[in-house]
């Protein structure tokens, strides 16, 4: 037992410490590119790395991966450093420890677009787990209609049920026709919207972090980690949380693990993240992510209530 607490206290200590970068090395070399003789770990000159040897077949699969823009020391790095230290390493981030990582926006495509090469086969199972997720959605929507229209259906019936024992000229005319077309049309518009939705994730995810980040902000501006914090630097910060996040449901989509404890830990991370990111206590940082939430939830709701209350009146007086 007390060797485990020696090791925790280890970890806690290295989560705390920022990154340390290699010191200058003093061996002369001389650039086999532009033949510059130098002392350090890179060219001053074109750039090159004094470390660059012969080829091999890791050096090779490195150079692959810089294809894609995953070759760089800084992308495995900052993916070990978002699972095991994600606040601190932000917090390192935003004080201008630039070089040591991946640039946040630059991962969050690269992430996205690996997320829907998962999303569509390429995991252990070759499930298109996107197109489970599109048959999902329109059936459960399909089936909302459905009992929608019968509810309407019944009540239109009682309704002329009701008009044939009243005087003729009390009798009014039956919308039943008009609300039945203005249910489907309006289901068809919310499956084809949530189907555009999940072809553009990395779009719909940008704006969701743009509306989330800003109530966000309003309690984590004082932090006492970083008191002074801008708002694009909070920005940056939710991109990394995101990022994060997202590095964990794309490798539970690739071993096809079901969906519900992929986002329970997704998301305690998410608060791990915001916890060490702004120094305040856990559950204080749970009770302001979950104001937060509710609050973007309301604000969304206004907006789509209001929204589809004009829709209904328009389409019901053309």
């Amino acid at each position: 037992m007390f060797n485990i607490k020696e090791k925790y206290k280890a970890f806690r200590a290295w989560q705390e410490r920022p990154y340390q970068v290699a010191p200058m090395s003093d061996e002369s070399h001389e650039c086999a590119t532009c033949g510059t003789q130098y002392k350090g770990n890179y060219c001053p000159r074109c750039g090159q790395s004094a470390r660059i040897g012969r080829y091999s077949f890791v050096k090779a699969f490195l150079l692959f991966l810089d294809v894609w823009g995953l070759g760089n020391r800084g992308m495995f790095r900052s993916i070990r450093d978002l699972l095991l230290r994600p606040g601190y390493m932000i917090r390192d981030y935003l004080r201008g420890m630039q070089m040591a990582y991946f640039p946040p926006f630059k991962m969050f495509f690269l992430i996205i677009a690996l997320s829907l090469l998962v999303d569509t086969g390429f995991n252990i199972f070759h499930k298109n787990q996107f197109e489970e997720q599109d048959q999902f959605v329109e059936k459960s929507f399909r089936t909302q209609m459905t009992d929608s229209l019968s509810v309407t259906a019944d009540a239109g019936k009682a309704s002329k049920e009701l008009s044939e024992t009243t005087p003729k000229g009390s009798v009014e005319k039956s919308d039943e026709a008009i609300q039945e077309k203005l249910n489907t049309e309006a289901g068809e518009k919310i499956i084809s919207s949530i189907r555009w939705m999940m072809k553009n994730q990395s779009f719909t995810s940008l704006i969701w972090l743009l509306f989330f980040s800003a109530p966000m902000y309003l309690f984590f501006r004082r932090s006492p980690a970083i008191p002074d914090i801008s708002y694009s630097e909070f920005f940056v910060g939710m991109v990394y949380t995101s990022n994060m996040m997202n590095i964990i449901t794309v490798v539970g989509d690739f071993f096809c693990i079901p969906a519900f404890p992929i986002v329970c830990l997704s998301v305690l991370m998410s608060l791990v993240s915001l916890k060490q990111l702004s120094g305040y206590g856990f559950w204080r940082t749970v009770f302001y992510v979950v104001v937060a939430y509710l609050s973007i939830l309301l604000v969304i709701g206004v907006i789509i209530f209001l929204v589809a209350m004009i829709w209904v009146v328009m389409k019901a007086s053309a």
